[in-house]
């Protein structure tokens, strides 16, 4: 079996566009409500948790990048293959299609439960996942270079939302970030690990590295969409703090929704119900990513047309989804995630990187004896 696949010249995309990947990568469904997660193991202390994790993912990216670069026209997938053959390397290439079609279900359902709770309440969760599903489809049918197109508009046509967090500040109360290292170290990294769930979708560079041309300037867009998007996390972590009370905070399930909800329009009555329906714009390129890295992994392994496989998917996305209904349930199934989401972003990196140096040191102590 191949280690490697044929990449078409058409797929490629320009170094610069990895900014626009790596962030909407990473902002999804998870922005909403996280400040609840993480406040109740950091408490006011949450900003430098939120800060923690910012810097872990520049870390775990270099990691990943200095793997990735041994092997420069291959992807994750290939790289399983190489270092540990084919049985094993199938194995952990199909444990990652899994996480791929796990943080698929975990989008899908967090956003539709948000839908169905702001703005249609007696529209069906099913009729909502089917409606995402099919322009999912539509848009992964397109190509690589129609999905990074999304996740390119996803960010322009979004930018807006961030500013109007200023609203909110009318009625924050700076002093609540006070006493600083209120909470213990402990309690501090805690909340960064609570972050998990947030800030995935960076590992997206392990499939879309070989399609990339300047080599030598991802590193540069690599940092740079990672830190905006952590710039992002940390500003709207602050207004929250300095806005909600503790209790607030400890019960408000979606505190970013919640702040939304502060700005008065004289021609928008309820600003929050633009955001949500917007917010569908955000979480496009995430579905898509998912599903096309899960699609990258397959083909591995069966062949299959694109649009075969899209629906394929989708199909079994949409009965898993049937499964899952209560906010209990969603809960768990996020809990769940963030746990193997840990293991599978932000420790098997570090793994991978020192197999590849073994590999790499024996293959050519092997070459020199030869």
């Amino acid at each position: 079996m191949k280690s490697s696949l044929q990449i078409s010249q058409k797929d490629m995309i320009n170094a610069f566009l990895l900014f626009f990947i790596i962030h909407t990568s990473q902002v999804g469904v998870g922005i909403q409500g996280f400040q609840r997660i993480v406040f109740q193991d950091a408490k006011h202390d949450a900003w430098l948790s939120v800060l923690i994790a910012g810097l872990v993912t520049h870390i775990i990216a270099i990691f990943m990048l200095k793997t990735l670069e041994m092997y420069s026209s291959n992807d994750l997938y290939g790289i399983h293959l190489d270092i540990f053959g084919q049985w094993i390397g199938n194995f952990l290439n199909c444990l990652y299609i899994l996480y791929c079609t796990a943080a698929f279900v975990v989008i899908l359902k967090n956003y539709s439960e948000v839908v169905q709770t702001w703005v249609f309440p007696n529209l069906q969760s099913g009729f909502i996942s089917a409606t995402i599903l099919l322009l999912v489809i539509y848009t992964f049918t397109g190509g690589l270079r129609v999905i990074v197109g999304i996740s390119f508009f996803s960010f322009v046509l979004s930018i807006w939302l961030f500013p109007m967090l200023v609203f909110p500040l009318e009625f924050s109360q700076a002093k609540s970030l006070f006493p600083i290292l209120e909470s213990n170290l402990i309690d501090i990294v805690k909340g960064a690990q609570s972050m998990t769930f947030t800030i995935v979708g960076f590992e997206i560079l392990n499939v879309i590295y070989p399609f990339v041309k300047e080599k030598k300037k991802v590193k540069k867009h690599l940092h740079l969409g990672l830190l905006v998007t952590t710039l992002m996390y940390l500003s709207i972590m602050l207004v929250s703090l300095t806005f909600f009370s503790e209790g607030q905070l400890n019960k408000t399930i979606w505190a970013t929704l919640s702040l939304f909800g502060v700005i008065k329009l004289p021609f928008i009555e309820r600003f929050e119900l633009i955001a949500v329906c917007y917010w569908l714009l955000i979480i496009l390129p995430n579905l898509c990513f998912y599903l096309w890295a899960a699609y990258r992994g397959t083909i591995r392994m069966l062949k299959v047309d694109g649009t075969k496989f899209s629906w394929i998917f989708a199909s079994i996305i949409f009965v898993a989804s049937l499964f899952v209904q209560t906010r209990t349930q969603i809960n768990t199934l996020n809990d769940y995630f963030s746990q193997v989401a840990f293991y599978i972003v932000f420790t098997y990196p570090i793994f991978l990187y020192v197999f590849a140096l073994l590999k790499k040191k024996f293959s050519s102590k092997k070459e020199k004896s030869q």
